[in-house]
């Protein structure tokens, strides 16, 4: 089974960085780099990591214009990195367009090409966040449209909640369609400012490709064994999903 378990290196050093991969190497399917960690060390860590022979989800979120969103993925492509994602709600233009220039980056310049996905409604956002910002539909309503919009586009899929990953299998019939998942809690687990969650189990249960986790591993006074723990429970759902 591909391992469906995405570690979330949200730390300000590369030093820390390095020690969680270090403990957690062979262990996870992907590292995942975001605003904090690449602020403070640049492509330089991406590169590093990439080169010791791990995959790394770059998690930027670019949300521009179409020119400028594509140019990032073109530089995304030639670190290396295995995943990365642009905002849905740039439209259909920036995606599209994103994901060709990433094509033909991969192929003239013999470049393994990366997954890129769509980030829909984050998990942080509520009914009451959305209605704050003008948008007067459910985040189950917005998440839909927007990966459905993706898929069209050409995304390869999309980060979602948990919470609506059945609703994206029933709108996307595109094989191959990724749904990566953050918002992810083993069973009590403090949920910090994330609104919209589930368990691991109930995650992969409901058809998440990858979940990703940060602060339950990352604050666990032993990280190892806290990553070993959801591996488990992602095992165990796998098993009872096709005993079905």
């Amino acid at each position: 089974m591909t391992n469906k378990l995405i570690v979330a290196l949200d730390v300000d050093t590369a030093q820390k960085a390095r020690e969680l991969c270090a403990k957690l190497r062979g262990r996870v399917g992907m590292f995942k780099i975001g605003m904090q960690l690449f602020t403070a060390t640049g492509p330089a860590l991406v590169r590093e990591i990439v080169d010791s022979g791990e995959r790394i989800f770059l998690d930027l979120k670019y949300h521009d214009i179409p020119n400028t969103v594509a140019a990032a993925g073109v530089e995304a492509t030639r670190l290396g990195v295995s995943l990365f994602n642009i905002h849905a709600l740039g439209g259909t233009e920036m995606m599209r367009r994103t994901a060709a220039a990433v094509s033909e980056c991969a192929e003239a310049e013999g470049l393994a090409r990366p997954k890129v996905i769509a980030v829909t409604a984050l998990t942080s956002a509520n009914a009451s966040v959305l209605n704050e910002v003008g948008y007067a539909g459910t985040p189950p309503e917005l998440v839909t449209r927007l990966a459905s919009l993706a898929a069209e586009a050409g995304m390869d899929g999309v980060v979602a909640s948990p919470q609506e990953v059945a609703l994206i299998r029933t709108a996307v019939t595109k094989p191959d369609f990724l749904v990566v998942t953050p918002g992810v809690r083993p069973a009590g687990a403090n949920q910090f400012d994330q609104k919209r969650v589930t368990t691991p189990s109930e995650a992969i249960l409901a058809g998440a490709d990858y979940i990703v986790v940060g602060r339950p591993i990352l604050e666990s006074p032993d990280p190892v064994r806290a990553t070993q723990q959801i591996l488990d429970e992602i095992e165990m759902s796998a098993a009872n999903s096709a005993s079905i």
